[in-house]
């Protein structure tokens, strides 16, 4: 699987999580967090991106993202289970990577519902999916990894 990052260009996901703890070994007294979102847009085929965010708190991000595409025809809730899905499974793959480099990194799961909209139903079952999964779990306005990171490539 490969991601894309602005700075580095096209990656696969050892590299991607070796430039991630190259990044954090840098910089080895300041905290970071590892922030995971995923965010998608209906058309033919729905476009889906998950973003992947490492957050030097006080001092910028570093990030990097994967779009897919699936023919499926998706409601809307249906859609937002599968970025939140999506977003969990990306987070289990650089786990396995990351454990033993950086055992301490706090990882967020961000997705795209809010109080506002006509997604604020789904955000008990979806937060709760996700924290039972092990992750902290952000929604609108605090889930810029797939407000902001993620939706930019959707389009």
């Amino acid at each position: 699987m490969h991601f894309i990052s602005p700075t580095r260009g096209k990656l696969e996901t050892e590299e991607m999580c070796d430039d991630i703890g190259k990044f954090v070994s840098q910089h080895p007294r300041d905290r970071f967090r590892l922030i995971i979102g995923t965010d998608s847009q209906p058309g033919k085929a729905t476009c889906f991106v998950t973003a992947i965010i490492v957050h030097r708190e006080g001092k910028g991000a570093r990030f990097y993202y994967r779009r897919t595409y699936d023919k499926t025809p998706f409601t809307l809730r249906h859609r937002i289970f599968e970025e939140a899905s999506r977003s969990l499974e990306m987070a289990g793959h650089i786990i396995q990577y990351l454990s033993s480099m950086l055992p301490e990194m706090t990882i967020e799961i961000h997705v795209d519902i809010g109080e506002k909209g006509r997604t604020r139903d789904l955000i008990q079952q979806v937060v709760q999916m996700i924290n039972l999964s092990g992750f902290a779990a952000r929604v609108k306005p605090f889930s810029y990894g797939a407000t902001k990171v993620a939706d930019r490539f959707t389009k």
